[in-house]
């Protein structure tokens, strides 16, 4: 999908989306910070599914994520010859495996990282922070992602925006 593969300076001089803070610091925050609001002000207890099977249910939740939406995008990136940090640059559009069904998968699985652990660890506030990533990411990863593919792919890569959702 890189027919309109032309080069776009960013403020260095180099090819690539603007993003410069790393995107899995977002979750970690999300999940750290929301840990520790809840031993300032704990709220609801058991507030999705009861011990033990929390561990289960939040536990199969971070794994599948991780598999669908962490580790087979990697391989794709890998396989095709390209890094998967957003602030380097991007020779082609990767559309196959989860790329099918969302533009963002490993944000897609950050965020979903986020309510695993709000499960695992019976800590409403991870839950309820988990949008709060996602506007997060979106705001110092996505929106600098979809502007510069948008202005090195152009028509193709809105094409791919029309087909395929940014989320899920």
């Amino acid at each position: 999908m890189n027919e309109q593969n032309r080069n776009v300076p960013t403020s260095d001089g180099n090819d690539h989306a603007a993003v410069k803070f790393p995107p899995p610091v977002v979750g970690i925050l999300t999940i750290l910070i929301g840990f520790g609001l809840g031993k300032i002000y704990p709220i609801m207890n058991d507030f999705l599914v009861p011990a033990p099977a929390r561990y289960w249910v939040g536990g199969l939740i971070c794994f599948l994520s991780g598999y669908v939406f962490g580790y087979l995008p990697i391989k794709l990136f890998q396989e095709s010859q390209q890094d998967a940090r957003p602030w380097t640059s991007t020779p082609e559009i990767l559309v196959e495996g989860p790329y099918k069904c969302t533009r963002n998968p490993m944000y897609v699985m950050m965020v979903l990282w986020c309510i695993g652990f709000s499960i695992i660890l019976d800590e409403a506030w991870v839950f309820l922070l988990a949008p709060v990533c996602a506007c997060a990411i979106y705001l110092v990863a996505i929106r600098h992602e979809e502007v510069y593919l948008e202005e090195k792919f152009g028509d193709s890569y809105r094409e791919y925006k029309k087909k395929v959702r940014r989320w899920i």
